[in-house]
């Protein structure tokens, strides 16, 4: 690292957030830190690019005010951020000051120039030790846990540590703070470190303290049927669900980390409009949490840097968010990572690309755009850690296409890098079909590579299942667009059972109602109870002597679902309308 002190600067030109800084004296860094001073306050910047004793620094403030001849001050850190107990439950800036600690102007906005602690540093923890001295440790070590919230917090040797290190000193069981010295440990070469709770990362840096990454093998349960059941995201997966303005992508995500299989929910609000954020913020801590019966917002993380803030702050609110998620995967946790949007972020890239003077690439985002998207969804994964437990960063980013063109630069270098593409129709949210996720368009390919665990985990015929049924979608599809051409008069009977078929497979089971208590989330023990009656449905054959009675036929047996789905697993309801469909199935004639 510079020294600080040695490393003096000018402001010699302003372009919006870039500001040129003419450099004095000492060596700056890429990444680095810097101070730009505007009267009294000094603003948070980062060196973006550097070009002999002239660097592009990018101001994460509003820079009203900076003039030519401004003095700027070397940090010698790289953008990082702070990692230790008390970071859970908490509502940051993309920057990681807590934003409830923050002042604000008018009432409305925030004062430019405040940076505080990231978590309490005065609160006392209750250290539980894990190791002892004469231990050998290495980068990520557990060496002791304390209590926060519902789960223990792991305090680790130190993240950069190289190679391995001897515990010399290690605290008894006593009650301390993020800073105070709970452990002294020495390295190969005798020189000694005290170790705190507190340590910081740089974000654009992974946290690579681990032994192995693993492909994703296992099935990460949301509770949404059309993503379980059709599109399965793995553990340790990455996903997009790109959408128009209005198809449903905020709720579905509230959905997604309310009923997610995971243990931390780390929430990045990137250039999201104000509203949207505020509802979050004032949703989730009223929002019962069905895994540990808290206040959801006790095992959540919201990084919050809405529309209304700097711009330049976005780019970093992303990584402070993977960094986070990177720290909690280190204790051996399931992390799940929802970006909203990466769209901003892209915007965010491009803008400060086009300040810089630099070759635009397609709609003028930067010719690097591809391996930006790509860097960060590869952040995400399942591993196993140096004591042999497995943590997980399940990446869920949604995508904000203008006029829901998914042909578009983000969209398409994001499907290049996911496995799985849950693309929101603004047909279906239009029609009201929630979720809006368009069954024909979306792909998993985590399908193929769960295959094995789908069938053992769910049933040995699963993926055959979702197969049959997905086929008859397809086709009821195509009946459908033909009926569109020709009317209900042009096409047979069996058609019109097959159009039949899909339709009521699209209403009673891949369309849920997020406002009952019930159908939000659906269990995966329910969803193959409920999956193998639809296939039976699906696939048994049926014969009308007209369409009035197919119609008629398939109207009940898909209220029948339907209402089944508002009924507790293992009520009598429950049980009654089980019985109705199979004795439906059996007479394959109207009731």
């Amino acid at each position: 690292m510079n020294d600080g002190n040695s490393i003096t600067g000018v402001v010699i030109g302003i372009n919006g957030n870039m500001v040129t800084v003419e450099v004095t004296s000492g060596k700056p860094m890429q990444n680095e830190v810097v101070y730009v001073h505007c009267g009294q306050d000094r603003l948070k910047s980062e060196i973006i690019r550097i070009q002999g004793n002239i660097v592009n620094v990018q101001v994460f403030e509003d820079t009203k005010g900076i003039k030519v001849g401004e003095p700027v001050d070397f940090s010698g850190e790289l953008l990082s951020v702070e990692l230790a107990p008390g970071l859970m439950g908490m509502i940051y800036d993309g920057l990681q000051n807590p934003l409830r600690k923050l002042n604000n102007r008018d009432g409305f906005f925030l004062v430019r120039g405040q940076y505080l602690p990231a978590v309490d540093l005065e609160k006392k923890w209750l250290f539980h030790p894990k190791v002892k001295p004469g231990d050998t440790v290495r980068a990520g070590s557990w060496l002791g846990w304390v209590q926060e919230l519902h789960y223990p917090h792991m305090i680790m040797a130190p993240l950069d540590l190289i190679g391995t290190a001897k515990v010399k000193e290690i605290q008894p069981e006593a009650e301390y703070t993020v800073q105070d010295t709970v452990a002294v440990i020495e390295d190969t070469k005798g020189r000694t470190q005290n170790i705190a709770m507190l340590q910081t990362w740089p974000v654009k840096k992974p946290i690579k303290a681990f032994t192995e990454r693993i492909y994703p093998r296992e099935l990460l349960a949301t509770g949404i049927r059309i993503i379980d059941t059709m599109f399965p995201v793995g553990r340790g997966g990455t996903a997009c669900i790109p959408g128009p303005f209005g198809a449903g992508k905020t709720v579905l995500q509230q959905l997604v980390s309310r009923y997610a299989s995971v243990d931390v929910v780390i929430v990045v609000a990137c250039g999201e409009r104000a509203g949207e954020v505020v509802d979050t913020i004032y949703e989730f801590p009223r929002l019962v949490d069905p895994k540990t019966g808290g206040a959801l917002m006790d095992r959540t993380i919201i990084i919050c840097n809405t529309s209304s803030m700097p711009v330049a702050a976005r780019e970093a609110s992303v990584y402070t968010g993977i960094t986070l998620a990177e720290y909690y995967r280190q204790m051996g946790r399931d992390v799940l990572l929802l970006a909203d949007s990466t769209s901003r972020w892209a915007q965010a890239l491009r803008e400060m690309s086009g300040r810089l003077e630099e070759i635009p690439g397609e709609e003028a985002f930067p010719a690097y755009l591809e391996s930006r998207v790509a860097n960060l969804y590869e952040r995400a994964g399942l591993v196993q850690l140096r004591s042999g437990d497995m943590g997980a960063i399940t990446m869920i980013g949604t995508v904000s296409p203008a006029g829901g063109n998914f042909e578009e630069p983000v969209t398409q270098a994001t499907l290049k890098v996911v496995g799985a593409f849950l693309g929101l129709s603004r047909k279906r949210s239009d029609e009201r079909k929630y979720p809006a996720i368009d069954p024909l368009d979306s792909w998993s390919l985590y399908m193929e590579h769960l295959h094995d665990d789908l069938n053992a985990q769910l049933d040995p015929n699963w993926v055959e299942m979702v197969q049959q049924i997905a086929r008859y979608l397809r086709e009821s599809a195509e009946v459908g667009r033909m009926m569109t051409v020709v009317g209900e008069e042009g096409i047979s009977i069996d058609d019109l059972v097959t159009y039949l078929k899909g339709e009521m497979f699209d209403a009673a089971y891949l369309q849920q109602n997020a406002f009952d208590a019930v159908d939000a989330s659906s269990s995966i023990e329910r969803q193959i109870k409920d999956l193998k009656l639809m296939h039976r449905a699906v696939v048994t054959s049926f014969e009308f002597d007209t369409k009035p009675k197919a119609r008629q036929f398939f109207a009940n047996l898909q209220d029948a679902f339907y209402q089944k789905n508002y009924c507790a697993l293992g009520s009598d309801e429950y049980a009654s309308y089980q019985a109705r469909i199979e004795e439906l199935l059996a007479s394959g004639s109207p009731a």
